[in-house]
């Protein structure tokens, strides 16, 4: 009998260390950019699967979010395919201005996780309450993987795809992006955020 309660001791801490870690990193990616490829590829070798919330999903044709939450699923859906990275959820989320309803109407629309990646202090103030752990998304050479520094450069006309992988540009130019946000810029719909 003894032996038996030791096998089904020893197999239950073998089974905690082999618990799923799914995560969820949340943002606009407004575009798609180098910095949030090396971010996914870093996260991805830390959870078992990845759930990309796409942020303001029901906003588009702004300075600050020109894309559609259609067409950043295909950029991020074609960077990744194109670098192999495999087992993610790609969800569109959209923004409610409720704060203390937030996170279960993020809960609501993505699978079960377990951790939160997101360097927004309102986002890790509000999962940390709920009890999820939360991680800082590491930051890759912020001044130039930023997508608000990309929007500028596509607007003067300066070297935009060298910060952004060749799927994504791909589709920028599939869409005209570059004159959508040049023509937004001249509306007056600037705004410096990120």
């Amino acid at each position: 009998m003894a032996t038996v309660l030791s096998l089904q001791l020893d197999k239950r801490s073998v089974m905690s260390d082999f618990e799923r870690v799914d995560c969820l990193l949340l943002g606009r990616f407004q575009p798609f950019h180098l910095g949030h490829l090396e971010v996914v590829r870093k996260i991805a070798k830390e959870c078992d699967e990845l759930i990309i919330g796409i942020g303001s999903a029901q906003i588009s044709h702004t300075f600050e979010n020109p894309f559609t939450a259609g067409e950043r699923h295909l950029m991020i859906s074609r960077a990744l395919r194109e670098e192999g990275i495999k087992d993610y959820f790609l969800v569109p989320i959209v923004d409610i201005n409720q704060y203390g309803i937030w996170v279960s109407h993020v809960r609501s629309m993505v699978p079960p996780f377990q951790r939160v990646y997101t360097n927004n202090p309102l986002t890790k103030r509000l999962f940390s309450e709920a009890g999820y752990e939360v991680s800082a998304s590491p930051l890759f050479n912020r001044s130039h993987y930023s997508g608000t520094e990309i929007r500028k450069r596509m607007v003067a006309g300066d070297d935009w795809r060298r910060f952004v992988p060749r799927a994504v540009a791909e589709v920028i130019d599939s869409i005209d992006g570059v004159k959508r946000i040049r023509e937004l810029m001249a509306q007056g719909e600037w705004d410096a955020g990120d």
